[in-house]
């Protein structure tokens, strides 16, 4: 008539997740049921799939072997106290006498108190209904877990009968309720009954009764009887109950498939499940609760918080590499620094009280003083404690408070000038800006050439003056006049793209000029290990090994030093220095115009503050920590204490080199100008194919009969004493043959003033070909 035990463990894990206790000590006497029934087996793994687990075993010998029970069960508790501080007991197995003395003694040790949390299995909460008012009132706020059973028609008849003959036999008791052992035990007649009556006069065997037994399908009243490998097969349906006074209320239903709920028909849509993925959300119990001792307005922490009796005992480093974190003032014994104020705030702002704590100078290094916490010399560790996967099993961390990774500091040395006025444009940007400037002075040539007197040279002199023609425009200094509307357009949008790199231009190189420039010697740990440079780090730190094993350099090539001589590159002769990363902003704080430092491309876990294995302490001051970052108060604490000198600034780089401009951000504006260019210069060339078509008019058609040219007086141009008449090519090719003449001065001249300034008969008329 045994149930399967896998589902209560189950509902004991998912009852100490929902509270979030993390560590547990299980209690149980040493027989047969809580030896070798499998249940403490069970339950090590149901607490592992939540995040658990048993920090302590406390083993009661059997009750009817002891002569003074009583102190057994103090030597018990005096050795569990120096062994763990966690206070959530699960208590899976006991004798009824070993049980009363059990909760006897544990209140007498303090046990039974506040953030003390107590938890029985079915086995012993079955007793609950039968147990005097003297023994369950000292179980108050204890929680147990209970097989629930439906209340029928069945039961009511049967319940009637108890009582009766109970209150016969017990007349001082009050509580008369028959519990899960009397209806399993009036179950398991009935099984017996039904199977002999199947058999009938066939009864011929023990194993013919046995298999008629393992048949039976019935409902009774402790649930369906049905077996299946030598057990019940129906999983029971479990409550979980608190022992309130010299009673208990029923609070949460516990469901297989489902965690807790607030009623049993989760599956008919009639109730709230409200742990849905198998107890893995945490949240509590939905009835209220009463806990051991006098707690109220939060639950338990399962934990031996702090008194005034038995204050936390934190350890604190005495040699930091920074004292602005933490430091032991001369003759005082109360540590001050950045990491004082920030446990100051937090403790401020939880929602129960901490007393004041005992803290103790720590001088070792700071794995010993991570290990102290493992060992439980101290409870806590406050301080710049970088977060490590290796620490972190051995101590309970809170959430970072200051980030943190490997930061390189190198010298600075001054950057030559000699050419910094080539540095305000990438080279990508002069060489694209000069194939612009190239590209704009042939559109220029092409288009002012055929009509412009200041581009009637010779060839060799053409492009020299369209090459200054441009060239001088970057200075707005072009002095020739431009004929062609299309030139026009391409030199505004050209005049608009030099002002724009002239600005520009201006302005980077005015600020690389205007501050120090300076340039870190290395900038790079490779060349520092393949040059076989020395570099150094701090002495008690775990960046030596880091340097060694993970970045590869040698261990004779890494020079220590400690908090007395922090960084003396000459004195300890080395290249640079490798420190974590809240230490390189503090360095540079005080030498940022001499020293700068990388970026962190290699991170660690941050500084935190280290709490013992389980420690509910640790998850609060998480929070906390949180919630100073959210508000800015933690950048607050920064500000009282990490004050630049010297001029530094936390919000400028050390380093003001500022990059050169790239072709990036003149992409677009150049390839405007090229597109315009490009299209005044298709413009311009589709014109003249156009004007280049071959004539083939006589003569006669030339003059009118009046002797009047019918395309009017032609324009003259003179140079010297001679006279030239400009007139259409007849062909491309003649377009482009241009008389070779030195000078392009020549002058235009109106019809009335040239013929009076000459002789008339000395004009020579030119004629068209």
């Amino acid at each position: 008539m045994a149930s399967d035990g896998s589902e209560q463990m189950r509902c004991i894990a998912d009852l100490v997740h929902s509270y979030n206790w993390r560590r547990v000590v299980v209690v149980y006497e040493d027989d047969v049921f809580g030896r070798e029934s499998g249940n403490l087996a069970l339950l090590t793994e149901a607490l592992k799939e939540v995040g658990s687990e048993i920090d302590y075993r406390l083993v009661l010998p059997q009750f009817s072997f002891l002569t003074d029970p009583k102190d057994v069960v103090q030597d018990e508790f005096i050795k569990l106290q120096k062994q763990t501080e966690s206070r959530v007991f699960i208590v899976l197995q006991s004798s009824l006498p070993m049980l009363t003395n059990l909760f006897g003694e544990a209140k007498k040790a303090g046990l039974v108190g506040n953030d003390s949390v107590w938890i029985v299995a079915n086995s012993i909460t079955s007793f609950l209904d039968s147990l005097d008012n003297s023994v369950i009132s000292s179980m108050e706020g204890t929680l147990g877990i209970k097989t629930y059973y439906s209340s029928n028609r069945s039961y009511k008849k049967f319940e009637a009968l108890f009582q009766k003959i109970f209150k016969s036999e017990y007349v001082d008791e009050n509580n008369f309720q028959p519990g899960i052992q009397a209806l399993r035990a009036y179950d398991s007649i009935g099984v017996i009954t039904q199977a002999i009556e199947k058999l009938g006069s066939y009864t011929t065997s023990p194993k013919m009764i046995l298999n008629s037994l393992l048949e039976s399908d019935f409902i009774g009243l402790s649930g369906r009887i049905r077996f299946k490998d030598g057990m019940l097969s129906d999983a029971p349906t479990l409550r979980v109950v608190n022992v309130v006074g010299k009673k208990y209320e029923e609070l949460d239903f516990w469901l297989p498939n489902c965690g807790f709920s607030d009623t049993l028909y989760v599956e008919e849509d009639k109730g709230r499940c409200r742990n849905s993925d198998g107890g893995k959300t945490s949240g509590g119990l939905a009835g209220p609760v009463i806990w051991p001792g006098d707690l109220t307005g939060r639950d338990p922490k399962g934990w031996a918080m702090p008194s005034a009796e038995k204050p936390l005992k934190i350890v604190v480093p005495k040699k930091t590499l920074d004292n602005m974190f933490v430091a032991f003032p001369t003759g005082e014994e109360r540590p001050v620094g950045f990491c004082i104020d920030l446990f100051n705030e937090i403790v401020s702002r939880l929602n129960y009280s901490i007393p004041p704590p005992v803290f103790v100078g720590f001088d070792g290094l700071y794995d010993d003083l991570v290990e102290s916490v493992h060992n439980k010399t101290y409870d806590a560790a406050i301080g710049d404690i970088t977060i490590l996967s290796e620490r972190a099993e051995l101590v309970e961390f809170t959430q970072p408070y200051a980030e943190s990774g490997l930061s390189m500091i190198v010298p600075l040395k001054t950057e030559d000038t000699t050419w910094i006025f080539l540095k305000p444009f990438g080279l990508d940007m002069w060489i694209v800006s000069g194939a612009l400037l190239i590209y704009t002075m042939l559109i220029i040539w092409f288009l002012e050439h055929q009509t412009n007197p200041e581009f009637s040279v010779p060839w060799k002199y053409q492009f020299g003056t369209a090459l200054w023609f441009t060239f001088s425009t970057l200075f707005f200094a072009q002095r020739e006049r431009l004929h062609g509307s299309l030139t026009r357009v391409v030199v505004i949008v050209w005049l608009f793209v030099v002002f724009i790199l002239t600005s520009s231009y201006t302005a980077s190189l005015t600020s690389k000029l205007t501050v120090q420039r300076m340039e870190p010697i290395f900038s790079e740990f490779e060349k520092l290990k393949n040059d076989k440079l020395n570099v150094g780090c701090e002495n008690d730190s775990f960046i030596r090994k880091y340097l060694e094993d993970v970045l590869g350099f040698e261990k004779d090539k890494i020079k220590l030093f400690n908090h007395e001589n922090f960084v003396k590159f000459e004195k300890d002769n080395i290249s640079a220095a490798f420190v974590e990363l809240p230490y390189g902003k503090l360095f540079l704080d005080r030498y940022c115009k001499s020293y700068t430092s990388t970026r962190s491309t290699y991170r660690f876990g941050g500084f935190g503050f280290a709490f013992q294995k389980g420690s509910p302490i640790a998850a609060d001051f998480s929070r906390e920590i949180l919630s100073l970052s959210e508000d800015g108060n933690i950048t607050k604490l920064e500000e009282k204490w990490f004050v630049p000198l010297n001029g530094c600034s936390r919000n400028s780089t050390t380093n003001n080199n500022a990059e050169s401009l790239s072709l990036r951000s003149f992409k677009g504006i150049y390839i405007v100008s090229t597109a315009i260019s490009a299209i005044c210069f298709l413009l311009s060339l589709i014109r003249l194919l156009r004007n280049s078509r071959p004539h083939q008019e006589p003569d006669d058609d030339i003059l009118s009969p009046g002797g009047k040219s019918g395309f009017g007086t032609p324009e003259k141009f003179y140079y010297g004493e001679q006279t030239r008449v400009l007139r259409r090519a007849s062909t491309f090719a003649q377009a482009l043959d241009k008389d070779e003449r030195g000078s392009p001065k020549w002058e235009c001249a109106s019809n009335s003033d040239n013929f009076e300034s000459l002789d008339r008969n000395a004009i020579i008329s030119t004629t068209y070909d």
